[in-house]
C-alpha cells in the first residue's frame, strides 16, 4: 500500500468518525469509550480550537483514509506540550500508517516550537505502548488505576518525545 499524509480536511469527518468509532466498539485500545458524531469528533480531534495539527493517512490507490494523528492541547500540560492520539483503521497496524503520520506531526510540532510531544496510552494497549517506543517516546509517568465505564481499573502510560529546539531554528 502506498500512502500519502496530508492535512485533515472537514469533509474527512464522515469517514474517520466510522473509523474511530469502530476502535472504540471493539474495545482494548484506545481510553475512548463513547462512539462520536463527525461533529464531536472534528471538534475534538480534526480542527477544533485546541487542535494544533491533525494528519491523515490516505491509501494512493483506493483513496480510503486508513488513518489519521491528531496534535492537541490537553489540561494540565504545559503550553509548550502537545498531546497526541494515533489512530489506525483496524486491520491496518503494521502498514507504516502510524510512523509516516508522525513524520508530519512531529515536522509541524516542531515548526510550531513545541517542547515536547505527550502520549497517554492505556497500560494494557501492548500495541500503542510498542508503537510510541519505537517512535523515540520515552515514559514519563503514570496515572494509575484509571476506571473504565464498567469499573475496570486500568494505568494510563505517559510517554514523552522532546523536540530539538535547534531544529526549530534551521
Amino acid at each position: 500500500m502506498e500512502l500519502e499524509v496530508r492535512p485533515v480536511r472537514p469533509e474527512d469527518a464522515p469517514e474517520l468518525v466510522d473509523l474511530l468509532n469502530e476502535i472504540i466498539a471493539r474495545g482494548g485500545t484506545t481510553a475512548l469509550e463513547e462512539r462520536f458524531t463527525p461533529e464531536a469528533l472534528a471538534e475534538a480531534y480534526l480542527t477544533g480550537s485546541d487542535v494544533i495539527c491533525c494528519f491523515v493517512a490516505v491509501d494512493s490507490v483506493s483513496g480510503r483514509l486508513e488513518g489519521f494523528q491528531t496534535l492537541g492541547r490537553y489540561p494540565g500540560l504545559p503550553e509548550d506540550v502537545g498531546d497526541i492520539g494515533t489512530f489506525a483503521r483496524i486491520g491496518g497496524a503494521q502498514r507504516g500508517v502510524g510512523s509516516a503520520l508522525f513524520a508530519a506531526t512531529r515536522a509541524e510540532a516542531c515548526r510550531r516550537g513545541l517542547a515536547a510531544i505527550n502520549a497517554t496510552i492505556r497500560a494494557d494497549n501492548t500495541g500503542g505502548l510498542a508503537f510510541y517506543g519505537r517512535m523515540g517516546f520515552a515514559d514519563h509517568s503514570v496515572e494509575p488505576a484509571v476506571p473504565l465505564k464498567d469499573g475496570t481499573l486500568v494505568d494510563r502510560i505517559c510517554k514523552r518525545f522532546p523536540l530539538d529546539r535547534k531544529a526549530q531554528t534551521t
